[in-house]
């Protein structure tokens, strides 16, 4: 597998769905690695240590981590499986943070706020071009700029995964604009 194939499939079965090559992971997400590795295998994927290892090292967005004695990997974010529920230390945001989408969206964004959906948390990025580089996956981009001093002050919470990537479970309508 190349690398990208492998960060995908890594994403897919770390984040969404462990149980479609018959993984286990604990409630922080954390995978054994050989048992990764033979789950891949009788998937008919072809996976080892080596690649695994390069994957997380090579990732510009540090979605995989590796435990201190290399046996365990989790994905650092992004979850949908209710099987894990990372614990994240609660920090104060900068004052701005941005969130990437399409402009397709606009309007029920407009209407509903930001809302996790199938994930654990909305994902907000600390400068517009992440945020532009994640809505371009999603069609023609545009980057909503949160407000998210004054959600901090009104008692909403965030977090930040190991990636950088800030979390919080919501963000109301009214703390949202269009960067541009």
């Amino acid at each position: 597998m190349k690398i990208t194939e492998t960060s995908k499939f890594l994403s897919y079965v770390l984040r969404h769905q462990p149980q479609s090559i018959g993984l286990t992971l604990d409630s922080e997400g954390w995978a054994q690695i050989d048992a990764l590795i033979a789950g891949a295998t009788k998937a008919g994927r072809k996976l080892d240590r080596a690649l695994i290892e390069k994957v997380v090292e090579t990732s510009d967005k540090k979605r995989f981590a590796l435990s201190p004695d290399g046996r365990r990997i989790h994905a650092v974010q992004g979850h949908s499986t209710k099987t894990v529920s990372l614990t994240y230390e609660e920090k104060v945001p900068p004052a701005l943070l941005y969130h990437g989408t399409a402009t397709r969206f606009l309007d029920s964004l407009r209407a509903q706020g930001l809302i996790a959906k199938s994930r654990h948390h909305v994902h907000l990025s600390a400068d517009p071009q992440t945020a532009t580089a994640v809505g371009q996956r999603y069609g023609t981009p545009v980057v909503l700029k949160i407000d998210t001093a004054c959600m901090h002050e009104r008692g909403l919470k965030f977090y930040q995964a190991e990636n950088g990537v800030w979390l919080t479970d919501a963000v109301p309508p009214e703390f949202i604009d269009v960067e541009g």
